[in-house]
């Protein structure tokens, strides 16, 4: 099972801390203690209990691991996180991004600037950073996800495919298919990561 890790930072952001009170709210119902769900998805209780108090982000694959171990179809858990659709804009200043390491990914830095509902979908936003010789291996997640080369290039592992991507372009696939992106360049690769969830499927 997959751990992460952040700095510990509070993150304001309403989705983020409804994620949190469902996480919560459904772990009481089934008289769970942190423990229990820390057993059921091998992440750290401290970890756990920053999630459920939204002082961490949850990423799409870890929240995935969470509702799993709940018993909790993913895209019916967003259905009770109140949804803000009067809103005109969002700004989010550089200085309220926050940066996320996650455990067994050498060499990769998530920049989290955005987690939003609007209608019938959740929309996560960051900005990956890909160190020369990075590693992980081949992740799902469940969500659509688009990816817009800003520095660098790439080799995207999709399946048993590979897709090339340079410097302004971009690319958008079904996260549930097992996928990679490879750093073979001496220089770091910077990506905008959109991640597309619907929360009515």
């Amino acid at each position: 099972m997959e751990k992460e890790k952040t700095n510990d930072i509070e993150i304001k952001d309403p989705v983020i801390s409804g994620i949190g009170g469902q996480i919560k709210e459904i772990r009481k119902q089934k008289n769970w203690t942190i423990h229990d769900l820390a057993e059921a998805t091998g992440l750290s209780k401290g970890m756990l209990s920053k999630i459920e108090n939204g002082r961490t982000i949850p990423s799409i694959t870890t929240l995935s691991a969470i509702t799993q171990a709940l018993q909790v179809d993913l895209s019916l858990f967003f259905n009770n996180i109140e949804s803000n659709n009067g809103f005109k804009y969002i700004v989010k200043k550089k200085s309220e991004y926050g940066k996320i390491e996650k455990e067994g990914r050498i060499g990769f830095l998530y920049n989290f600037i955005l987690s939003h509902k609007l209608l019938d979908f959740v929309l996560e936003t960051v900005v990956l950073e890909l160190e020369p010789g990075a590693k992980r291996e081949k992740v799902s997640t469940d969500a659509y996800e688009f990816k817009y080369v800003l520095e660098g290039s790439v080799d995207y592992i999709i399946g048993d495919e590979v897709v090339s991507l340079e410097e302004g372009d971009s690319l958008l696939f079904d996260g549930r298919i097992p996928h990679l992106p490879v750093n073979k360049s001496d220089k770091k690769v910077k990506m905008l990561v959109v991640y597309l969830l619907f929360s009515g499927e």
